[in-house]
């Protein structure tokens, strides 16, 4: 099956997998699975390996539905390990509601939305958005305690903050892919300050959709406002000695400094010995795995070193689940880039090219909702957006780059079951399936909207 058939196939997947997963109640994981298979099988992908003329191997379902379960652990797995264990250490120690403490103090006890979600925007400029999310998620759930504000507006908060930057903003890969690709890469600088601006509009409709969402939608770890100060108080109590702030920042600040500091370098250009250390301690991986180190010492300090084997035991417990329905939406987006959706796409562009700089946004959009990953439908559209540039009227650098940020806007746009962000934000917030897609995938067709319409607006006054 190709071209349109193929694409209805597709949004028929998507609609049998959201009843699957929350009207009949079958385990995301197995609903993912079956509709991966279901779609490999509609798009004629071989049942197994097949050996062409040219000597090349075309990789049959089975092959690609392994390649994608493992690409996903290869790319986030141990991320997600590692970012747990440091959140529960942080949450045994106290550390936590100490970081929630200083945050109070820095913005007041009446904002912690919007701090929170500027916490994410900032950290998501060197830091992939599921990672931060998994960073930031025991502040966030500290926070939620220490002030009873809904549970739902802060998860949606830090969430959109963090896709925010990480679409428009360099050094994350998908900004610096796409406008390398579009032929701007000697004009980062212009990149990072045009998705500054165009960070605007998105962080506003968030905030206020994530306050609109926070009175609609309840999760497991709300807290009643009349037990706020009780249980705060008691939680104080319980832990006896709260660590240092310096002891508690450093699991959470010392990961992003060295992938800030990775970035900046590689960025750069530099090389030698030195370079290679830093860009191999800040891989998120080893940059977590440092994080490990510090939280480590940080549980050692407060005396309770006997407690770490529970610790790495609960958090592998706790991550378990998490793990394989992430896994399972790297299946079905290897699927989906596997089939001739995306070929089909690129092969009549040209029709859409009246839309101007909307037809980068919804080509984005398309791909995005497709496979899942943001990067790859970033780099994906700059390469089918690229040769159009001129075509499209998009002739000097600026131009280019309001097309590299419309691209950006069109990756937000939605996250839902085959994309590895939508699982990590419900899993670690307490979100059902269901009201996963009330919060982040609706919320992030918001951000989606709120972007474009700012970049259209600027399109029409820059040139």
């Amino acid at each position: 099956m190709t071209g349109l058939p193929l694409i209805f196939a597709f949004w028929l997947a998507i609609v049998i997998m959201i009843v699957m997963i929350s009207k009949l109640r079958i385990h995301p994981f197995i609903s993912i699975m079956l509709v991966s298979l279901g779609l490999g099988l509609a798009a004629g992908i071989p049942l197994v390996d097949h050996k062409l003329d040219n000597g090349t191997v075309q990789h049959g379902l089975a092959t690609i539905i392994g390649q994608g379960f493992s690409g996903t652990f290869t790319s986030i797995g141990i991320v997600i390990i590692l970012g747990a264990m440091i959140g529960t250490v942080l949450e045994k120690t106290g550390g936590a509601l100490k970081l929630a403490d200083m945050m109070i103090r820095l913005v007041g006890k009446t904002k912690p939305v919007i701090a929170v979600q500027l916490m994410g925007w900032v950290v998501s400029i060197p830091v992939f958005c599921d990672s931060g999310f998994v960073i930031l998620s025991p502040i966030r759930k500290a926070l939620v305690r220490r002030t009873a504000v809904s549970a739902v507006a802060m998860t949606f908060a830090l969430s959109s903050g963090l896709f925010i930057s990480h679409v428009f903003i360099p050094p994350t890969p998908g900004p610096i892919a796409a406008a390398s690709t579009l032929g701007i890469g000697d004009y980062l600088l212009q990149v990072i300050g045009l998705g500054l601006l165009c960070s605007i509009f998105p962080l506003i409709a968030g905030y206020f959709y994530a306050r609109w969402i926070g009175t609609k939608v309840q999760s497991k770890d709300e807290v009643q406002p009349d037990e706020a100060t009780k249980s705060y108080t008691a939680l104080i109590a319980s832990y006896g000695k709260l660590p240092s702030g310096l002891s508690t920042l450093a699991p959470i600040v010392v990961p992003i400094a060295l992938m800030a500091l990775s970035s900046i370098v590689t960025m750069a250009g530099m090389t030698g010995l030195s370079v290679e250390v830093i860009r191999f301690l800040g891989t998120p991986i080893i940059a977590l795995g440092v994080g490990m180190v510090f939280a480590t010492m940080q549980l050692f300090s407060v005396g309770r070193s006997e407690e770490f084997y529970a610790i790495c035991n609960d958090s592998l417990m706790t991550v378990g689940p998490i793990l394989f329905i992430t896994a399972a939406g790297g299946v079905l987006g290897k699927v989906i880039a596997t089939s001739d959706m995306v070929k089909y796409i690129s092969a009549h562009a040209d029709v859409f090219g009246g839309l101007g700089i909307f037809f980068p946004f919804l080509l984005s959009a398309v791909l995005k909702t497709a496979q899942g990953s943001s990067t790859v439908a970033m780099i994906t559209t700059a390469g089918i957006i690229a040769p159009l540039l001129t075509v499209l009227g998009f002739d000097t650098p600026l131009q280019a780059t309001l097309v590299c940020m419309a691209i950006g806007a069109g990756a937000m746009t939605v996250s839902h079951a085959n994309d590895s962000y939508f699982w990590v934000v419900s899993e670690f917030s307490g979100l059902t399936p269901d009201q996963g897609y009330r919060v982040q995938t609706m919320g992030t067709l918001v951000l989606g909207i709120a972007a474009m319409v700012e970049i259209a607006l600027l399109s029409m006054v820059l040139r």
